[in-house]
């Protein structure tokens, strides 16, 4: 519990602007921030020392033989890579095209377990491992794979359309490569380079981890190809505004589309094959229990379904539950029903359910539900679901050629 802190006390600092931390801060916060602020100089010496390394030669990242989709960010968690993997997977499959995802299944392999239950009988792999490249050498083996670059350019809707026909003999081959949180991951050669922005949070107070949430500066952005603004629809219109003014002054031709997490329903956790509707929360005492990197936009999303109240607890993103913390919750639980006199419910996210199932059987006798979600497009200034679609495929043909 006192790691749960200190990563508490750490992201708490890493979301202060610098003018509000003696008024907003602990004692010892403030006394962390020295050291953090010396360790994230010099992990800002040896970002670009790294990314020189690779560009002189002296460091080779390796090349698929498919084109490789990165999905990734510029800071730790919450910015919706996940769901965004997802999306890219089922829209790919759709398409004909036998997708490979490449997770490095970190923190109990949540995000990994999440993609294999909703991908279950669609043509998608999910290979697990922190090693993308040994992983996919080792499914590109064992299931072969498309090659559109032999084919070119003008022959890439061709290639596919016979195995979204269902008609070809390589439909359970391998077509293109997801990166899942792959930004950072430079040692592996990507055709797409999918950047992810947390519209709540975007960059907390500017600076490199661990004194800010950062993993790279600002001027990274350069290397996108598209960047996607996750939780749109839970700020304003113009703090999108000023979020995509912040990106265009890095890289001016970026095409932005905004998107957000869309909940579908709930499932029990004791029985996930019992589907209960959003409604069903409406006018009750809910209590959110999470471990993700954006608690705030779960916590909102739950209010905006019309419970009567809604508390939290929130731990750090892939924490994994231990007896501690469930009767941690099991107090509030009591204390909720104390003081509203009714019964509270827990609700939780799916990534919250993989991470460890089993534990959450201990909150008997309270219900414990799971929010299911997938991600949106959302329309804007012209930017739709399938002009985003279209953008993706152009870049593809791109790579092909190459």
């Amino acid at each position: 519990m006192e790691m749960e802190k200190l990563r508490k006390m750490v992201n708490q600092i890493a979301y202060t602007p610098a003018q509000d931390r003696l008024r907003t801060l602990s004692t010892l916060q403030l006394f962390l921030i020295p050291l953090l602020s010396l360790a994230s100089t010099l992990y800002g010496f040896a970002l670009p020392l790294r990314h020189r390394l690779y560009q002189l030669g002296l460091l080779h990242a390796d090349r698929l033989p498919v084109p490789v989709i990165s999905v990734g960010n510029l800071t730790w968690g919450g910015n919706g890579k996940t769901p965004m993997v997802e999306f890219l997977a089922l829209w790919l499959a759709a398409a004909g095209i036998s997708p490979l995802i490449l997770t490095r299944g970190y923190g109990g392999a949540d995000e990994a377990k999440m993609l294999q239950r909703h991908l279950y009988g669609i043509s998608v792999k999910i290979g697990v491992g922190a090693n993308r490249a040994v992983t996919a050498a080792s499914f590109l083996k064992r299931y072969g794979h498309i090659s559109p670059r032999k084919h070119g350019n003008s022959d890439l809707d061709r290639l596919f359309s016979d195995n979204k026909k269902g008609n070809s003999s390589y439909c359970d081959q391998i077509g293109v490569a997801i990166l899942d949180d792959g930004m950072q991951h430079i040692s592996l050669w990507r055709d797409i380079e999918i950047v992810m922005v947390n519209a709540m949070v975007p960059w907390g107070n500017h600076q490199l981890i661990p004194l800010g949430p950062l993993r790279e500066p600002l001027t990274a952005l350069a290397r996108g190809d598209i960047v996607v603004i996750h939780h749109a629809n839970l700020v304003s219109e113009k703090d999108v505004e000023a979020i995509a003014s912040e990106i265009r002054t890095v890289k001016n031709s970026l095409p932005i589309f905004l998107s957000r997490l869309a909940p579908l329903y709930f499932l029990k956790a004791r029985n996930m094959s019992h589907k209960l509707a959003l409604m069903d929360i409406c006018n009750t005492l809910v209590l959110c229990v999470s471990a993700i990197g954006s608690a705030e936009s779960f916590v909102e999303t739950i209010k905006k379904l019309g419970p009567t109240y809604v508390d939290r607890l929130d731990f750090s993103d892939h924490h994994l539950f231990e007896a501690k913390d469930i009767d941690m919750i099991r107090m509030r639980l009591w204390n909720l029903q104390s003081d509203f006199a009714m019964k509270p419910i827990v609700v939780v996210t799916e990534k919250d359910y993989d991470r460890a199932p089993e534990v959450l059987t201990y909150l008997d006798p309270y219900e414990v539900l799971v929010l299911c979600s997938s991600l949106q497009i959302l329309p804007h200034k012209g930017s739709t679901e399938e002009t985003f679609k279209k953008c993706l495929w152009q870049h593809l043909e791109v790579s092909c050629k190459v």
